[in-house]
Order: structure tokens, then C-alpha cells, then sequence
């Protein structure tokens, strides 16, 4: 290589390092044209020359080290063996020979980088040699070289690949040694980090971490000794222990916790050293909550702490008054102590945690102190959603207690208190709106007149929003009055402190407040409209300096929500200023900045005016749909960094981090993505409303909603380590997992839209997002999100019916389904397991019944899907629908639990109704188990084998007459016994009546009719089940119709009683009016009305609101 060229890329190195950003860049684009064989003999030849300034030595190894983390298969392979084996053995010789330890340390972790890309798909190392190094160096009298061993085993512990278990006990051996170094801190340290990181590589492999919990101990003193050097990077090892582990720290969690315990408690280390240790208690309580709450001794000591920490507050003259709000400083104790013990509660539960803080926050109420009883209140704040269940019995006490600091003489200890107050209307609502309502909303209009502090007027203000969203219509309507007055002269005031002084917070929140009630009263906000438009207008039309874009942006909202509240008819008046008020908006819309506050709002208000003008709306379309598709389409910049890397940048704006394990850490650019799941849910929201009208964009948005689908981290890690997401973002993943649902609810409204272009034109959209739906059922991680795909799925087979799906299609669906099934046995009997764990506990049985329920949902969206199939193909699919029988016919199995056992039979029913006579060769499998289970002991199982006895007499065809007179007794048990019309069992009841009336109407022949009429007719109306409804009240009318006596009775005795039936039926609305047997139903009655004497007789026998139920349906009809 000349020397000019090396020369030249040490020039390279020196930019690359360049404090000017022009050079920097360009020096970066200079580097990525060199080719990768050629930068690593660059690169190592930089390594390797002493002479080289120091910076950029290490720069080389970094960019080597990338190098092999991100294109290894493409400049690696590209040497020579030759060249290969001089690169492997000149790496191991720069370590011995390195005097300087930082670069060593970096050519340790290119060493880490090659040997993790050289073990093949079998576990092979394909390096030998670095294990003898690691051998040797590890017993080394060389600190250095000792140091460089455990190093390169903390960035790679699977160096060892399948020979593993061979070496166990060396491996062992060699970290027990070395944590016993005691003239040598750091190998004491490295040692540590390097057995947590093994422990964390085998994570699954329970034998191996017992054989490894001994060294447990020496963690815990290796852990302790190094925060006293202000080292905490054996304390971040044991917190990825607690959180992905936690089980290999049970023989000595009492030790582990303990210390953790002490490192938080001392205030000689850094705020951030003790927030760690916390965090090591906090973790455990979510990731091994049962095991925790036996060590109550533990807890009891930890909640102090935490409390302690959010005492931990600066005096701040200004806070008051401050316009702006300061983001939460994250680092700081109060912040840290108060998510500690929101997390902690819901771990642990409130039955733990409630009776070990309530004494002391009382306690801190009390104190002359401010800090102390800020600190108390959002205490309270933050437990109310762990210990949900065990506040609401003294709620009324807390209530009472907290309104009283809306007027203490500290402005923060107000603030508190207004936050405490619009938490509990979260947390506890509706309920909390039910029974505070008079004390509440009195309290914080008059917290909101506080002069003295706007911080607290805008927090009243926003509790006060809290309230009202949750709180019951008809509770708010009496305060109406009383409300606009107070947020009205609020808003006056302070608008003329905005034009005055450029105040602008409490103006926000207010305007806020307004959208809310007139979104919680709607129709009722009428009277009101014309006082509050005027100076909401004003404030859009005048607020446009770069400071009040959020009150401009809030104002937009609060227009959009009131003219959706108070309706078209009189939103009218003004819908013209304001949507030229937006098209303005939306026209410098390109010139607004991506993080403009603006955006968001503008989005949803463009989506609420589509509700309200209905197909009006679509003449803005085309000012409207450019940029939400803009915004809709942000793609989030990701990265695949090691850990060295993701620390570099670690401070970068809007950048959020999660480990994936392997000293590797994956990072997401975060800004934007708020507005994308935003703009993805308006575009939902316009395919609903405007359906054809939104035919002209039905192409660009499947083309971009259909990729959405798998819109995760990343394809490969979200789905391989989704358990490493929990930390992360657990709101990032919630606004990833808003996009995926938006993409799969737009689906079947997109091929509704697109209805219109004809058969040709809805089968090429239909075949374009086909394939990625089935492949999300099969992939997708997150179970609320998998069962709206699945919905989305059944819905689009229902709309494009028989022949939509080919045998590719058939074959990947069965085997996902199938998965799914197996999937759904297996969680449950590893959930028998766990019942049977010695950490077992009520709170334990809690969350496996959150976790059976999530499971059941799925498998009602495999009944969802079926049930799509079936209705669509008919028993031509039956064939398909045989290997998942085996597991259809589990389901009904009479040990399975009841929920499996309505599903299993939802499923059947739907075989019969679709698929008959066929149908019957698969009589043998559930025939008997539906039979009986008409009188199980749990309704939903009764209802659905009901229903199957139904469908069964409707569609079953001959081989199915026998079930009819077996079936009846049972069915007529059901109906008669005692409590069949309580709440839980009038479903199941209305079923059974319902069947009974379709074998009376399909099998006459099967049953003696004129016998069980009278009983039929006697437990009419059905008014609960819909659907049912319709089948009896048809039933009824082709009984009337052709005059049947039985119904009649002798002389129409029997009339009076049917006209009352028809009038309940009414009164439940149990039939829409635009249901074809609604006019059946209204002739009947004016059969009656046409004999004058009959007519005054059945109409006297009922009483006023049959009376007027009937005449209603006489007006409909």
C-alpha cells in the first residue's frame, strides 16, 4: 500500500474528527466510497502506528469496530485467507502490546465484534485462537492483559459457542477468581459485569444459572465496592438482571435486596447511583412481583425511601408565574422517587403497598414543611392506579383530605393537590364523577380564580379537563351554567393578559376545559355557543408568533370539538370562516416545523369537520389529503448501534434507546411519530365517513397503509425481543402499535370505498393487501393490536365474499390458525404451571386471568374469522376447515374451561348455519357436547348452544330432526327456571326461546306446536338479544298473519296481550324501525284498529308508554 494513500486517510481520520460540521460531512462521504477490504487494512494500519495521534487511533478502532458490526458478510469474506488470518492474529498481538488502557479496551471490542461474526450457524468458533487467548490471558500476571480477557467476555459471552458446556467449570472457575482479586479493583469489576452479562446471554437456561448462583455474592461485593469508586456499572448489570432474570437472584434476593436498599438510602452517592438501586426493587416488583412481596420487610423499608427521594425539591422563585412549562427533569430524585412508586404499586398491587404508605403520607400531609406535603399528594397521585381496588373503599376520606390543600398557602402544595384531584378522576371514573361531583367542580372553579399563581389556575384547569371527560352527561348538565360563567370570565381575563403581558398558559388550558365540557354535553352546549366562537375565532385568526402555536393549535381543537358537539345545523353559521381559517392554516402548512405543536391538531380538527359536513367535506380533499399523507408517511430514523455508540449519542435530541442484548442497543428517532399515528387514524376516520367520496385517494392510502402493517422497531428485533421493549418507550411501542391498528382498520373501509370502481378495480386492491394481512396474524406481537388485524381480516373476506382468497391463501391462513389454537392450549396449561410456582398468590392469579382473558379474545377473533369463511364459501370450504377440527372439537371438551366451550360451539353453530346438509358428517363430534351444554352451568355456553339448536332446526336439513324433540325439554328447563331473566342469564333464556320458536317454524312436524305455543307466547317479548328478537317477532307475524287460533285465542282474546308484546318489543327497541318486519309488525295493528270495538279494548289493557310505543310504531312504519 503507498504510503501517500495511508497519508491520506490519516488526513481522513483527523476531519472525521473535525469540530466543523461541512468538513466532518464531507469527510464522512469520502470514507464510505473507500471499499470495505481496503478500509480495514486503513484502519488496522492506523491501529497499529504508535506514531498516530492518540484521538485518532481510537477513532480507527471505533470505525473498525463498526465496520464488523454492520457489513461484516460484505468485507470480511472479500479478504484472502491469508489476509483473514493476519487480521485475527494482529488483532490478539495489539493487545498485548498496548500500553494505553482506553485503546485497548477499543481493541477488545473489535476483537468481541469478530469473534461474535465467526461463530457459524452451528455454534462453531471459528477461531480457536481467541479462546486460547482468553485462557491465557485470564491467568495472566499482566493486569492489562487480564482485564482485555474479561472484557472481551462481558461484550461476548457465547465466545464459546457450542463448546460451552464444556468449559462450564473453567468459565466458572476463572470468574470466581477474578472476583476474588482483591489488590485489583477493576478486575474485581470487570469480572462482575462479565458473570451478570453471561447470566444474561443465558437467561432460558435454568440448570446453568442454578450451577452459577454462587457467584451471586461476589456480584453483590464486586457491586458494592465499585459505587464507593463511583463506578456504577455493576449496578446497571444487576438491574438487566432484575428485569430479564429475576428468578437467579431468589437464593439470594434477601442479600441483593438489602444492599440495593443501602446504596439508596446513602446520600454520599449520585443521585443517579441511587435511582439505580431503587431501580433493581422497582424492576422486581413488575418482573417478579410474587417473589418480592414475600420480603414485606423489604418493601415496608423501600417506600420511604422513595418518598424521601420525592422530597428531594429546589426552591424556585419563579415557579409560580412561569409561562412556560419545563419538561420534567427526569434525573432528578422527585421525578425518579415518584415513577418508582407508581410502578411499584401496580407490581406489587394495593393490597400490599396501600396499608405500608397511607400512614406515612398522612404523615406528610401534616408537615410545616411544603416539600413534604407536595411530596404527600403526588404520592397519592401516583398510587391510585396499583391500588385501584383497595382506595375506592375510603375514597371519600381522601377526597375530603385533599381538597382542603387546593387552599394551602403554598402554591406548589396547590398544584399538587389539583393534580391529585385530576388523577382520581382518571383513575376512578366514572365512579369519581358519580359521587364528587357537587365538591369537585366547585372546588376547582375556584382554584382556577387563583390570581396568584397561573401555574396553578392552568393545573386546576386541567384537572377540571380530567373530570369532565370521564363524567357522565347527565351529571354535568346541572353545572353548565355555572361552569361557562367561570371558564368564560377566565378566558376574557386572560385573553386580555395574552394581548397585555404575552401570558399564555392558563389561556391554553382553559380553552382546553371549554372543548371538554362541550364534548362531554354536546347538543346541551347550544345556548353557549355564540358567547365562546367569536373570541375562539379571534384567537386562530391573530395568534400566529412561533410562542403561541400551541394555544393556536389547542384553539383549533376546541372549535372542531364545540361545531361537532352542537351539530351541523348550528355549526353552520360559522363553518365557512373556520374552514377557511384552517385552509389558511393548511396552506402554510409546508412552512410549519416538524415538531410544530400545530400539526397534530389541525389533523384531527380537519377529520372532525369531515364528521360533521358529511359528504360536504369532500371538496377539501384535495387541500387536505397532501399533507396528512405527508405527515402519515414520516418515517422514523432508526439506528443499530453498540452500546459505545448508543453513549455518544445518548444526548442527541429526541433519540430513545432499548438494549437487545449482546452489547447492542437499538435507537429510534422519536419526533414525528405522535403525528403519523395521528394522521394514520384520520384517514381511517375519512374512509368511514365519506366512503365513495373518498374513491380518488383509495390507492395511495392502501399503498401506504398496507406496509404499515408490520410498522415495529424494526422488522427482526421487535419480534425477537419484544421482552426487551418493556422499558422502552412503553409509550413509543403504543403510538407503533396506534399505526398498525389504523392500517388494518382502514382496510376493509378502503375496499367499501373502492366498491364504487367496479369488481375489477376492488379485487386488484383487495389482492395488494391480501397477502400482508394474513402474514401480520401470523407475525404480529402484540395481542391487542393481533386482534384487530384479525377483525380487519373477517371484515374484508365479508366484503368481497366467495372466491376471494386462492389455496396459497387457504394454506397459510389454516397453518396460522392452527398456530394460533395451539398457541391458545399451551398458554394455559403453562399458566397451570405457574399456579403451581411457590411464588403462587392471589395477586399472581390476578394477572393470569388478564392474561386469559387477552388469550380468549384472540381465540374470538379465530371464531370472527371462520365465521367470515363459512358465511362466504359456504361448505365448499369445509375440506380446509378439517385439520383444524381436532382442535375446534378440544375446545368443546367438557374439562375445558367455559370460554373455550363458547367459542368451540360459536364456531360449530356457524358449520351448521353456513355448510348444512353437509354439515352433519361432523354430527359425531358436536352434537352430544351441544346438547349438553343448553343447560351448562355458565350462560354464555348455554346461549351459544341454544343458538346451535336454533341454527340447527333453521338450516340443519333432515339427518338433524331427532336433535328437535331431545332438545326441547331442555331448552324449556332453561326458560322456566327461577332467576332466567336475571341479568346475567337473560341472554342465554332469549336464545333457548328464540330456538324454540325456529322449531316450531322449520320442524313442525317434529314437536307437538299446538302445545307449546301458548308456553312460547307467554314469554314474549324477547328484548335483550337483537337478533333473536327479529327471528321471534317475524315468527309471530307469519302466526298472525295466517290467523292461527292457537295465537288468537277464542274470539282474538288473546290480541290484547299480543299488542302489549309488540308494544315492550317497541319500548326495548328490541326492532329497527328499518327492519322490514317493523311494518309487519305496524299492519298487524292496523288490522286491529279496523274493528273499532276490539281495538279500544286491546289499546284500554295497556298502559301509557305501551300506549305510546304503539303509536310510535304506527308513525315509523
Amino acid at each position: 500500500m503507498a504510503a501517500t494513500e495511508q497519508e491520506q486517510f490519516y488526513a481522513l481520520l483527523g476531519n472525521l474528527l473535525s469540530p466543523d460540521n461541512a468538513v466532518r460531512k464531507q469527510a464522512e462521504e469520502t470514507y464510505e466510497t473507500i471499499p470495505g477490504p481496503s478500509k480495514i487494512t486503513y484502519l488496522l494500519q492506523a491501529i497499529r502506528n504508535n506514531a498516530t495521534p492518540e484521538e485518532a487511533r481510537q477513532m480507527a478502532a471505533v470505525l473498525l469496530r463498526r465496520l464488523l458490526s454492520s457489513a461484516f458478510e460484505e468485507v470480511y469474506p472479500a479478504l484472502s485467507p491469508e489476509d483473514q488470518t493476519s487480521v485475527k492474529s494482529e488483532l490478539l498481538l495489539f493487545i498485548q502490546l498496548e500500553m494505553q488502557s482506553t485503546m485497548r479496551k477499543k481493541i477488545c471490542d473489535i476483537v468481541a465484534e469478530l469473534a461474535r461474526n465467526l461463530i457459524d450457524e452451528d455454534g462453531n468458533n471459528q477461531w480457536p485462537e481467541v479462546l486460547k487467548f482468553l485462557f491465557d490471558s485470564v491467568s495472566s500476571q499482566n493486569v492489562g492483559l487480564r482485564e482485555a480477557a474479561l472484557h472481551i467476555f462481558w461484550n461476548f459471552p457465547g465466545i464459546f459457542g457450542n463448546q460451552q458446556q464444556h468449559y462450564l467449570e473453567v468459565i466458572k472457575r476463572m470468574l470466581v477468581q477474578c472476583m476474588q482479586d482483591q489488590e485489583h479493583p477493576s478486575i474485581k469489576t470487570l469480572s462482575a459485569r462479565a458473570a451478570a452479562a453471561f447470566v444474561l446471554a443465558n437467561e432460558l437456561n435454568a440448570p446453568l444459572l442454578k450451577h452459577f448462583a454462587d457467584l451471586l455474592p461476589g456480584i453483590l461485593q464486586a457491586l458494592n465496592d465499585s459505587c464507593y469508586q463511583n463506578d456504577d456499572s455493576v449496578l446497571k448489570s444487576l438491574v438487566e438482571i432484575a428485569d430479564s432474570v429475576p428468578k437467579y437472584l431468589r437464593p439470594h434476593l434477601e442479600a441483593t435486596l438489602q444492599l440495593t436498599l443501602k446504596l439508596c438510602a446513602d446520600a454520599s452517592l449520585s443521585n443517579m447511583q441511587r435511582q439505580l438501586a431503587l431501580e433493581v426493587i422497582v424492576a422486581l416488583s413488575e418482573t417478579a412481583a410474587a417473589m418480592l412481596r414475600r420480603h414485606t420487610n423489604i418493601i415496608a423499608q423501600a417506600i420511604p425511601q422513595m418518598l424521601a427521594m420525592m422530597v428531594d425539591l429546589e426552591e424556585d422563585e419563579d415557579w409560580a408565574n412561569a409561562d412556560e412549562l419545563a419538561d420534567d427533569d427526569f434525573d432528578s430524585n422527585a421525578v425518579a422517587g415518584e415513577s418508582a412508586l407508581d410502578r411499584m404499586a401496580c407490581g406489587l398491587g394495593g393490597k400490599l403497598v396501600l396499608p405500608m404508605i397511607k400512614e406515612h403520607i398522612m404523615q406528610m400531609l401534616q408537615n410545616p414543611d411544603w416539600k413534604y406535603r407536595h411530596a404527600g399528594l403526588m404520592a397519592l397521585s401516583a398510587i391510585g392506579e396499583g391500588c385501584h381496588q383497595q382506595m375506592e373503599g375510603i375514597l371519600n376520606e381522601i377526597v375530603n383530605f385533599v381538597l382542603l390543600f387546593l387552599q394551602d398557602p403554598h402554591p406548589r402544595v396547590r398544584y399538587a393537590a389539583c393534580n391529585a384531584v385530576g388523577q382520581m378522576a382518571t383513575d376512578f371514573a366514572p365512579g369519581f364523577q358519580k359521587k364528587f361531583h357537587e365538591k369537585v367542580i366547585g372546588a376547582l372553579l375556584q382554584t382556577m380564580e387563583d390570581q396568584g399563581s397561573q401555574r396553578v389556575q392552568a393545573h386546576a384547569a386541567a384537572a377540571l379537563i380530567n373530570f369532565t371527560e370521564d363524567c357522565p352527561k347527565s351529571l354535568l348538565i346541572p353545572y353548565l351554567d355555572n361552569l361557562v360563567k367561570h371558564l368564560h370570565s377566565i378566558m376574557v381575563i386572560k385573553l386580555q393578559e395574552l394581548i397585555q403581558k404575552g401570558t399564555k398558559l392558563v389561556l391554553e388550558q382553559v380553552v382546553t376545559s371549554i372543548a371538554s365540557v362541550a364534548d362531554t354535553v354536546e347538543e346541551k352546549f347550544v345556548p353557549y355557543y355564540d358567547l365562546f366562537m367569536p373570541s375562539l375565532k379571534h384567537i386562530v385568526e391573530n395568534a400566529v408568533q412561533k410562542e403561541l402555536r400551541l394555544l393556536r393549535g389547542k384553539t383549533i381543537e376546541c372549535i372542531s370539538l364545540i361545531g361537532l358537539a352542537v351539530g351541523k345545523e348550528k355549526f353552520m353559521q360559522d363553518a365557512s370562516d373556520v374552514m377557511q381559517l384552517l385552509l389558511k392554516t393548511q396552506t402554510d402548512f409546508s412552512d410549519l416545523e416538524d415538531d410544530d405543536p400545530q400539526i397534530s391538531y389541525m389533523i384531527s380538527a380537519w377529520a372532525r369537520m369531515c364528521k360533521i359536513l358529511g359528504k360536504e367535506f369532500q371538496q377539501y380533499l384535495p387541500v387536505v389529503m397532501g399533507p396528512l399523507m405527508k405527515t402519515a408517511s414520516i418515517k422514523p430514523e432508526v439506528a443499530l448501534l453498540d452500546t459505545q455508540d448508543m453513549e455518544n449519542m445518548s444526548d442527541d435530541d429526541g433519540w430513545e434507546f432499548v438494549s437487545i442484548g449482546d452489547q447492542q442497543s437499538f435507537g429510534i428517532k422519536t419526533a414525528g411519530l405522535e403525528e403519523k399515528a395521528t394522521a394514520c387514524q384520520m384517514l381511517v376516520c375519512y374512509a368511514k365517513e365519506l366512503k365513495e367520496g373518498f374513491v380518488e385517494y383509495t390507492e395511495q392510502v392502501v399503498k401506504l397503509m398496507v406496509p404499515l402493517l408490520k410498522f415495529y422497531f424494526h422488522d427482526d428485533i421487535l419480534l425477537t425481543n419484544s421482552t426487551h421493549f418493556v422499558g422502552v418507550g412503553c409509550c413509543l411501542s403504543l403510538i407503533m402499535a396506534r399505526v398498525r391498528v389504523a392500517a388494518a382498520e382502514s382496510m376493509p373501509l378502503l375496499l367499501e370505498c373502492a366498491r364504487v370502481r367496479g369488481p375489477e378495480y376492488l379485487t386488484q386492491m383487495w389482492h395488494f393487501m391480501c397477502d400482508a394481512l394474513i402474514k401480520a396474524i401470523g407475525t404480529e406481537p402484540e395481542s391487542d393490536v393481533l386482534s384487530e388485524i384479525m377483525h380487519s381480516f373477517a371484515k374484508c373476506i365479508e366484503v368481497m365474499g366467495d372466491g376471494c382468497l386462492n389455496n396459497e391463501h387457504f394454506e397459510e391462513l389454516g397453518g396460522i390458525l392452527k398456530e394460533k389454537l395451539e398457541e391458545h392450549f399451551k398458554n394455559q396449561e403453562l399458566r397451570q404451571v405457574k399456579r403451581q410456582d411457590e411464588d403462587y398468590d392471589e395477586q399472581v392469579e390476578e394477572s393470569l386471568q388478564d392474561e386469559d382473558d387477552s388469550d380468549v379474545y384472540i381465540l374470538t377473533k379465530v371464531s370472527d374469522i371462520l365465521h367470515s369463511i363459512f358465511s362466504s364459501y359456504k361448505e365448499k370450504v369445509l375440506p380446509w376447515f378439517e385439520r383444524l377440527l381436532p382442535l375446534i372439537v378440544n375446545l368443546i371438551c367438557p374439562h375445558r374451561p367455559w370460554a373455550d366451550r363458547q367459542w368451540g360451539l360459536c364456531i360449530f353453530d356457524d358449520v351448521v348455519e353456513h355448510c348444512s346438509p353437509a354439515s352433519f358428517k361432523y354430527a359425531e363430534y358436536f352434537l352430544r357436547p351441544m346438547l349438553e351444554s343448553v343447560c351448562d352451568s355458565s350462560p354464555e355456553v348455554r346461549q351459544a348452544a341454544a343458538y346451535g339448536v336454533g341454527v340447527i332446526a333453521q338450516f340443519g336439513g333432515d339427518s338433524y330432526r331427532p336433535v328437535c324433540p331431545e332438545a326441547l325439554p331442555l331448552l324449556v328447563r332453561v326458560i322456566q327456571s327461577p332467576d332466567a331473566k336475571a341479568k346475567e342469564n337473560v341472554n342465554a333464556t332469549e336464545n333457548c326461546i328464540s330456538a324454540i320458536g325456529k322449531i316450531m317454524k322449520f320442524k313442525p312436524d317434529c314437536i307437538n306446536v299446538e302445545e307449546v305455543l301458548p308456553h312460547w307466547l307467554s314469554w314474549l317479548p324477547l328484548h335483550e338479544d337483537k337478533e333473536e328478537a327479529v327471528h321471534t317477532f317475524n315468527y309471530l307475524c307469519d302466526l298472525l298473519e295466517s290467523n292461527n287460533p292457537i295465537v288468537l285465542g277464542p274470539n282474538n282474546s288473546n290480541l290484547p296481550r299480543i299488542l302489549g308484546i309488540i308494544a315492550d318489543g317497541e319500548i326495548h327497541e328490541a326492532i329497527k324501525h328499518e327492519d322490514p318486519c317493523t311494518k309487519r309488525l305496524a299492519n298487524v295493528v292496523r288490522q286491529v284498529q279496523t274493528s273499532r270495538g276490539l281495538w279500544t279494548e286491546c289499546i284500554s289493557q295497556l298502559n301509557a308508554d305501551q300506549q305510546a310505543a304503539i303509536q310510535e310504531l304506527l308513525n315509523s312504519a
